[in-house]
């Protein structure tokens, strides 16, 4: 198995943790996993990105070039790696904030409107874990409890009471997925 994964979206928006917590899933159901995050010289409302590749086998370069799934977060996002997508790849876009769907007929396309999801659950800054609730299910490649496990491992002591809604919102695209 070798699943190579891009997520991006606007700094602010939980690029890096959702790919900290993908690679950090993983790891714990005794994959081989690499995770490139990219900053560059952006600051929040900038662009940003991540790369993750998960396998059974050694990962030589954590560097993803044709992805098989890709995590749009916004229009700038998706514009930009849509065209690299694997045939039969899978893309999700975040439709509160990409209005414009890919032409494309050979991958897999889940829209859903995350943004707004995590409005409704009360707090839009876990649209991110909407999206990863999504990848989730469409892919099945990482168990839902391996990234709730992630979390609590991952949370500063400071930051605990967003456990509940960040599973909230998981459920959420996990249920989205599953209609796909």
């Amino acid at each position: 198995m070798l699943e190579e994964i891009v997520m991006s979206g606007f700094g602010g928006q939980g690029i890096m943790l959702m790919g900290r917590l993908i690679a950090e899933a993983a790891l714990l159901e005794g994959h081989n996993v690499t995770w490139l995050p990219s900053y560059g010289a952006e600051v929040r409302g900038g662009t940003a990105h991540s790369m993750v590749k998960i396998s059974d086998e050694e990962i030589a370069s954590p560097v993803v070039s044709n992805p098989d799934t890709c995590i749009a977060m916004n229009q700038l996002s998706a514009d930009k790696f849509t065209p690299s997508l694997e045939n039969k790849g899978l893309l999700i876009i975040n439709s509160s904030l990409a209005k414009n769907r890919p032409q494309r007929k050979d991958i897999k396309i889940i829209s859903a409107p995350l943004t707004d999801i995590a409005a409704k659950l009360g707090n839009i800054k876990v649209a991110n874990t909407v999206a990863l609730g999504v990848y989730l299910s469409a892919q099945k490649n990482i168990k839902p409890e391996s990234v709730l496990s992630a979390m609590q491992e991952m949370a500063p002591k400071d930051k605990r009471d967003l456990l509940e809604i960040n599973q909230r919102a998981l459920e959420e695209g996990i249920k989205i997925g599953k209609k796909g």
